[in-house]
């Protein structure tokens, strides 16, 4: 005679195939609705940071030709002997030396970058050009369409130009 213990045999654990299915397919789902979403963000995060260097390169450009502006009019002591009227011309904008050009920075390292505090590495900026122009290309966009450009101020006669600042984020 056969005693029955009333006990169940152990049932196996784990999903079905039709769970795992099901759950690859929401993931898949999700990531297709995200991914875009992250791929547009990496742009604009560019872009923005692209308008954050051309700002700074503006503000630098106005704060150095107010600088000079004080040195040729004698208004305001200047904290150094170089001054804006001295040769060759420099504006000392937080103990740095800037070069001037047509009493604005000069389109070099020694001039926009020192006068906007650039770090071409840290900011993940490459910088290229040459005589009167510097471009500021942003690691990331697309050369030449992510890109700052400077050009140093001109003579027109003995009018100054201003310099010429312009921005391009198509490519960012």
């Amino acid at each position: 005679m056969a005693i029955k213990s009333g006990r169940r045999p152990p049932r196996a654990s784990g999903f079905t195939l039709i769970e795992l299915v099901i759950v690859i397919t929401i993931i898949g789902i999700l990531a297709a609705v995200a991914l875009p979403r992250l791929i547009d963000a990496q742009r604009d995060a560019r872009v923005a940071k692209t308008n954050a260097i051309y700002g700074s390169i503006r503000s630098a450009v106005a704060l150095a030709r107010t600088r000079c502006e004080l040195d040729v009019a004698g208004t305001a002591p200047s904290p150094t002997p170089i001054n804006c009227t001295s040769t060759p011309p420099k504006v000392n904008m937080d103990g740095l030396m800037v070069d001037i050009v047509n009493r604005y920075p000069a389109a070099t390292a020694a001039g926009i970058d020192a006068a906007a505090a650039l770090n071409l590495a840290a900011d993940g900026l490459t910088a290229g050009g040459g005589g009167a122009t510097r471009t500021y290309d942003v690691a990331g966009g697309t050369v030449p369409n992510c890109r700052i450009t400077y050009q140093e101020a001109t003579l027109s006669g003995t009018a100054i130009v201003a310099p010429v600042i312009s921005v391009v984020t198509s490519g960012c």
